[in-house]
């Protein structure tokens, strides 16, 4: 087993740097180049065959950098312009530069982290100690001394880039499991990448099928089957969607006919919207407490694409059933695992059945399929509203609907009818439903929503997740304080006055040109929390324009080690009065 350096490179007219971090250790070593000072080849070659590398965009930029930096005689910095601002991909780069990458093992975490976010995007929401952004323009000719500064600079990215290798180890550790499985380096890609290399994989040395992606014309279109169990439900709903013709845009996505945009189909009382993102129902500020002979209960298909593509057939007609017969043994290949307890390998299985699917939609994947994509979106609406309408035909209320699940409330005495139905639901569809019951939901809308389990524990989502990779910092505390309250009944203000942890008070936003404050530069990405006597908001540098939200802001670039004495406790009971307010908890 290699030892980890974490790395990155900093590139200016008069100034190439490239730093490394021992991850064990701690300990950065920098190698310049500026006037008067060569780069120490031998000691950055030693570091390449010692160490496992790690950063973050480095496939497409520091590699490509280093690559140009060993050969020696090219001008850095029309290099790195060329990559940056012409976006040079590396064959692209090894053809104009006559440059040969270097073998090294290395990972890069853009793809494996969710959410096409920036660096110091995924170190504000991972909590890094400092947020920089880059001291200097590019095109600056440095001094020594900010040469120094820069330096610093990229020490603190290497710890923020630290920070997000630790955050993802568990994602990485799976990368590197289903590599070995495979015999392909996985460790650089996202869930969906993952799916195309693996099933294009099995595809090559199971079935000699070299799979490229289709090409598919401009006048390419196609209409949606419905399986034989949804044909004549749903008052002529099927049937008027099986009468449309799907085409495709210029970028090749599937167009969304008219009658489809926005539908809303009723049912009881419920009121459900459908889409390509697939089916949500629109209630608003809902809360429900059901009483003692209530039933309060989440039915989630359990593998619903998966189940939906094998139990239906579905496939990319490009690369025939070999894809259903692959698709369906990693399936059945994860069920194993899963009972047997091997979660390692039940993991990758999952992750590559789930990863799929965002390949179905992208032109430049040999997974492209709109017809598979929209068949399986589709059909997965089209049985959730079956679902809910045999339902409410028994008197089974449905409170929320989405996308793989539905929420419904009952009389304790409904039970076995509610049971007979969703058996019946089963053995029609294939699928299987999985519930989980709860003490009472609160949902903003069908997206945001803070759901309390009977066994106390609290499920989250949209604007009341927290932490995480995909989600901005928002004052956290006013949520967690929500939270206490629908569970304890604990006063909004004790939890909020009792927190000592300045992370849960803290705003991130991300500024395009940068924010400052009272004329000091904060950065791209800036970050505050609420202080008293805090009058003027952040701003943004290029306009002036006030950032949102950021009235009362005080920066906080920088971590302290002790709690600020100055936080504005009552900006946070308001926050998190009005999310009550906003899921009906409170008038």
């Amino acid at each position: 087993m290699k030892p980890t350096a974490i790395f990155d490179i900093e590139c200016y007219r008069n100034y190439f740097l490239v730093s490394f971090m021992d991850v064990e250790s701690g300990k950065v070593k920098s190698f310049e180049q500026r006037e008067g000072v060569n780069l120490d080849f031998l000691g950055i070659k030693k570091i390449l065959i010692k160490y496992k590398l790690v950063g973050f965009n480095c496939a497409k930029y520091d590699i490509l950098m280093l690559s140009a930096a060993l050969k020696g005689g090219l001008d850095l910095k029309e290099v790195s312009d060329s990559i940056i601002k012409f976006r040079l991909m590396p064959w692209e780069f090894e053809d104009r530069y006559s440059v040969k990458l270097p073998r090294v093992d290395m990972i890069d975490l853009i793809e494996v982290a969710p959410g096409m976010g920036s660096l110091k995007v995924y170190g504000a929401r991972l909590h890094s100690k400092t947020l920089w952004d880059l001291p200097y323009d590019i095109d600056t000719l440095l001094t020594d001394e900010q040469m120094d500064i820069v330096r610093e600079y990229c020490t603190n990215d290497l710890q923020t880039t630290l920070d997000l290798y630790n955050y993802l180890m568990p994602q990485i550790t799976l990368r590197e499991d289903m590599s070995r499985t495979y015999g392909i380096d996985l460790r650089s890609k996202s869930d969906a990448q993952i799916a195309e290399a693996v099933i294009k994989t099995i595809l090559r040395e199971k079935y000699n099928v070299y799979a490229k992606r289709p090409d598919l014309d401009e006048n390419y279109s196609f209409r949606y089957k419905a399986p034989k169990y949804l044909k004549g439900k749903l008052n002529g709903l099927v049937d008027a969607i099986e009468k449309l013709t799907f085409v495709l845009d210029s970028n090749g996505s599937v167009v969304m006919p008219d009658y489809l945009k926005n539908k809303i189909v009723t049912i009881g009382e419920g009121n459900y919207r459908m889409g390509i993102g697939g089916l949500h129902s629109t209630e608003e500020c809902l809360t429900v407490n059901p009483l003692d002979w209530e039933v309060l209960q989440d039915l989630d298909v359990a593998s619903y694409y998966p189940s939906l593509i094998i139990i239906n057939g579905y496939y990319p007609e490009h690369l025939g059933t070999a894809f259903l017969r692959i698709y369906s043994d990693i399936y059945k290949e994860r069920l194993a695992a899963k009972k047997r307890g091997d979660k390692v390998e039940s993991d990758s299985k999952k992750l590559t059945l789930n990863g799929s699917y965002g390949k179905f939609g992208s032109k430049w994947s040999i997974l492209y399929s709109p017809s598979l994509l929209i068949h399986t979106t589709l059909t997965g609406q089209l049985s959730l509203l079956l679902l809910i309408d045999m339902l409410e035909k028994q008197g089974i209320r449905i409170v929320s609907a989405n996308t793989d699940g539905i929420v419904a409330w009952y009389d304790a005495g409904d039970t076995d009818t509610a049971k007979e139905v969703i058996n019946a639901w089963q053995d029609l569809t294939g699928m299987q439903l999985e519930n989980t019951d709860y003490s009472s939901v609160h949902n903003r809308d069908v997206n945001s929503y803070i759901n309390v389990k009977v066994d106390g524990k609290v499920k989250t989502k949209g604007a009341y997740a927290l932490d995480g990779l995909a989600k901005n910092p928002h004052g956290d505390i006013a949520t967690i304080a929500a939270i206490e309250y629908l569970t304890n009944k604990t006063p909004v203000e004790t939890t909020i006055r009792s927190c000592k942890d300045i992370r849960k008070f803290l705003f991130v936003r991300k500024v395009e040109g940068g924010a400052v404050k009272n004329d000091e530069y904060l950065g791209k990405v800036v970050r505050w929390y609420y202080a008293k006597n805090e009058d003027t908001p952040i701003r943004y540098a290029k306009n002036g324009n006030k950032v949102s939200e950021s009235d009362g802001g005080r920066p906080l670039m920088t971590l302290p080690d002790t709690f600020p004495d100055d936080v504005d406790y009552q900006r946070y009971v308001d926050m998190s009065n009005e999310i009550l307010k906003h899921i009906g908890e409170k008038k």
